[in-house]
C-alpha cells in the first residue's frame, strides 16, 4: 500500500496576504548647493516636489508622509498634498537619516514596508513606483532598489526588517551601504518608466527643464 502523502501546511495569514507598503517622501533638506528652495523650482507647470506628491498620491501606496524640516510652511503652502500627509523633522541638520527616520517611524505601524522616494527627483512616476510596490509585494525581500544608468537609486523599498538599521543610522547617509549585505531585488529603470535624474544645482535644473521642452 502506498504511503499517504503529508498534508500540505497551509500558508499563514502573514503569508498568504500580500505585504503592505506604504511611502516616505524625503523633503527636508537645505539645498545649499542651489541657492534657494530647490523644490519650489518649476518645472513643466509645477513645483519639483509636487511631480513627487502626485507621482504617490496616484500610486497603489497605503500611506504617504511627507518629511519636511522645521520652518517649511511656505514649502507646504505651495504644493497640493491631496493624500498626503506632512511630518516634521525636528532637527534635518542631523542629516538625511534623521529624515529617514522619523519618516518611517510616521507610517502607519500596521505597514510591512516603506518605499523611499526623494524630493528632488521630479522624474519619478506612478508606474514606476507601482513597479516597485509589485516587486515587493511578490518577492517579500528585505529591499527592492531601482537601478538608474547602472547604479543602485532611490526610489527603494525597505521591509521593517531593515528598519532597525536604518534606525541607528547617523549623519548625512542613506542604506546603501546597509543593503549591502541584504537580500535586495534590483529592478532596472527604464525611461519608458521615469527618470531618477536628482536635481541639486540651478544647472541641473536647466538641463531637465530643457529636456522636459524638447520631449
Amino acid at each position: 500500500m502506498a504511503e499517504a502523502s503529508p498534508p500540505s501546511r497551509l500558508p499563514s495569514r502573514a503569508e498568504a496576504e500580500p505585504p503592505q507598503i506604504g511611502g516616505v517622501i524625503l523633503a527636508a533638506g537645505e539645498a545649499r548647493r542651489f541657492g534657494s528652495q530647490k523644490l519650489l523650482a518649476v518645472l513643466d507647470g509645477r513645483p519639483l516636489l509636487q511631480h513627487v506628491i502626485d507621482a504617490a498620491n496616484a500610486s497603489s501606496l497605503e500611506d504617504i508622509a511627507l518629511i519636511v524640516g522645521a520652518g517649511a510652511d511656505d514649502l507646504v503652502a505651495h504644493v497640493d498634498l491631496g493624500r498626503t500627509r506632512v511630518v516634521t523633522n525636528p532637527d534635518p541638520a542631523r542629516g538625511l537619516a534623521s529624515s529617514l527616520q522619523t519618516g518611517l517611524r510616521a507610517l502607519d505601524p500596521r505597514l510591512h514596508a516603506a518605499l523611499v522616494l526623494l524630493g528632488d527627483v521630479p522624474g519619478v512616476t506612478t508606474a514606476l513606483i507601482d513597479e516597485l510596490v509589485a516587486r515587493g509585494r511578490e518577492t517579500r525581500a528585505s529591499a527592492v532598489v531601482s537601478v538608474w544608468r547602472g547604479r543602485r537609486s532611490p526610489p527603494a523599498i525597505l521591509h521593517k526588517s531593515v528598519w532597525p538599521a536604518a534606525f541607528a543610522l547617523q549623519g548625512d547617509i542613506g542604506m546603501r551601504e546597509v543593503l549591502r549585505n541584504q537580500d535586495v531585488v534590483e529592478f532596472a529603470v527604464t525611461d519608458e518608466l521615469g527618470s531618477l535624474d536628482d536635481i541639486d544645482t540651478p544647472d541641473d535644473h536647466a538641463r531637465i527643464s530643457g529636456r522636459a521642452a524638447r520631449s
